[in-house]
């Protein structure tokens, strides 16, 4: 059985490649190894967000839910310091590297949690939750996401949300629209959409 970037732990045995890349007009170097999401470049999806994300009107932390190695969560922690940033995956080969590449880029206010989805994460909330979700862990968990999300965001708080039309951005908008009764398409290029919901 092949395994997939939402494997608990990485078989596949590490090799480590470091890059920089231009992200909100700054250079960051990041590392990245075998057995985690989009080893060689910053996904189009991810970019996306990173580009439109803006920090919500409210006090809180932000959580990269899934962050892999935490090109997201990173981006978003260096633009808006005075808040910190919660960094969750389920892999801990990609924890460990975004914890990494955090150091490497000298971003200081994280936090790095393993956690399948909210398992390890009950006792926070969060003013904003960013996902760029595990597509290939099937339909059930991306919407278990979405659903579970809610529990943990403050009132008022931003859950946003990356996903390609072909890969199911139509029913993560239905989805997204049913567990929060509002959704807003923020952005959409090269068949992605960036949706938002607030947390009323």
């Amino acid at each position: 059985m092949s395994e997939h970037y939402f494997s608990q732990k990485p078989q596949s045995k590490s090799s480590p490649k470091t890059w920089s890349y231009q992200l909100r007009e700054k250079e960051y170097t990041f590392t990245s190894d075998y057995g985690v999401f989009s080893k060689n470049e910053i996904d189009y999806g991810s970019r996306l967000l990173i580009d439109h994300f803006v920090e919500p009107n409210k006090s809180g932390s932000v959580l990269d839910l899934g962050c892999g190695y935490g090109p997201i969560g990173i981006t978003i922690a260096d633009t808006y310091p005075d808040r910190k940033v919660v960094f969750a995956d389920v892999n801990e080969r990609a924890i460990k590297l975004a914890e990494q590449n955090a150091e490497q880029n000298k971003v200081r206010n994280t936090e790095f949690v393993k956690s399948d989805r909210f398992s390890n994460l009950a006792d926070y909330t969060f003013a904003s939750i960013v996902t760029n979700p595990p597509i290939r862990a099937g339909k059930q968990v991306v919407h278990a996401m979405i659903e579970e999300s809610r529990r943990v965001l403050d009132e008022s708080g931003e859950f946003w949300i990356v996903i390609q039309k072909k890969q199911g951005a139509p029913s993560a908008k239905e989805k997204v629209t049913s567990v929060f009764g509002n959704v807003e398409v923020v952005a959409k290029d090269k068949g992605y959409f960036l949706f938002r919901a607030i947390n009323i």
